[in-house]
């Protein structure tokens, strides 16, 4: 068995991957697993322990073909919001605008509706074959990406993690672990002091573009109240501050966007997509998803700012692509 290093001081880039590696291939003690993992949640994660970790996770895991250009729209979880599915509907927008989406997802964790109980609620197969997940995507332009199914050596963390009951550093390598490896990604953070370290991770994990964002408590960008985002590129970081009123957005109480069970979120995601905006929780839930998928145009290089990506945005809802987006992938096997 594998020692681990310890953990009490921040891991140089040879002895995390050292460290991560061996857990995720069984050569460590469940204990030692355990005692690491607390240590590290504690101290705070570094960029360079989170690229590293993310680096053998997607060593290791079952890799699909993305059409260039593709991106992945995915946040951390954990910010206790229980909302509805946000980058989950804006997905389908960004795809109806042409940009390829590669949606990485799993089941609740921390919340009661993850994307994959969603989709699994709208219809969409979340078992496909790689091979027919590479031509969804590039059918379609909009595929999910069921995590439990792609990323086979979590599995032996899972009761390690089930034991210890608290957020680790595997809470927050979604975002950075794509299967379709994009070299875009929109990731959402649950606390603002995650969004440097998960853009410098992404960076270092060899990404062309990043964009992290929070928004007043939650993992997405919100609708009431300012969002912080961060892009990082490898030539550094910029950090911008994201107001709707100020993009022309109305502001919407957070209470608006609060989600239920799978069978609840699928109908609200449904009538957000068919454009309905006749009710309070509606209209909040049309706003946030058009400004996320206006967040993703523009880091996809499909539109160059605000203005532009949240009238494509809207376009896509209101002409009927985004839902039909959703039709073709509940229908595709």
């Amino acid at each position: 068995m594998t020692r681990l290093p310890d953990p009490s001081r921040p891991l140089a880039a040879d002895a995390a991957h050292a460290a991560f590696a061996a857990m995720l291939d069984g050569d460590v003690d469940d204990a030692d697993i355990a005692g690491f993992l607390r240590a590290l949640a504690a101290r705070g994660e570094t960029a360079t322990e989170i690229a590293a970790a993310a680096a053998e996770l997607r060593a290791r895991m079952l890799a699909i073909a993305a059409p260039a250009g593709a991106i992945d729209l995915c946040g951390t979880g954990g910010d206790g919001s229980h909302s509805l599915n946000v980058s989950t509907a804006a997905a389908f927008v960004v795809a109806a605008a042409g940009v390829p989406v590669a949606k990485h997802g799993n089941r609740a964790a921390s919340s009661r509706c993850g994307a994959a109980d969603v989709l699994e609620a709208l219809g969409i197969a979340l078992d496909l074959a790689p091979d027919r997940l590479e031509a969804c995507l590039a059918e379609l332009g909009v595929a999910f990406l069921f995590a439990q199914r792609h990323h086979p050596a979590l599995a032996r963390l899972a009761p390690v993690r089930r034991a210890l009951g608290i957020r680790t550093i595997f809470n927050l390598l979604g975002p950075l672990a794509s299967p379709a490896r994009v070299t875009r990604q929109l990731v959402g953070v649950f606390a603002p002091a995650w969004l440097a370290p998960m853009a410098e991770a992404g960076v270092a994990l060899g990404l062309e573009r990043v964009l992290a964002v929070h928004g007043a408590g939650l993992d997405e960008i919100a609708v009431h109240a300012p969002s912080e985002l961060l892009w990082a590129t490898p030539a550094g970081l910029v950090s911008e501050r994201f107001s709707p009123e100020a993009e022309g957005l109305a502001l919407h109480p957070r209470a608006a966007i609060a989600g239920g069970d799978a069978a609840h979120n699928a109908r609200m995601l449904e009538a957000v997509l068919a454009g309905r905006a006749d009710t309070p929780e509606l209209r909040a839930y049309r706003a946030i998803v058009i400004a996320n998928a206006a967040a993703a145009l523009r880091l996809a290089g499909r539109a160059q700012g605000w203005p532009e990506a949240i009238g494509l945005a809207r376009a896509k809802i209101d002409d009927g692509s985004a839902a039909d987006r959703l039709a073709r992938l509940a229908a595709f096997r």
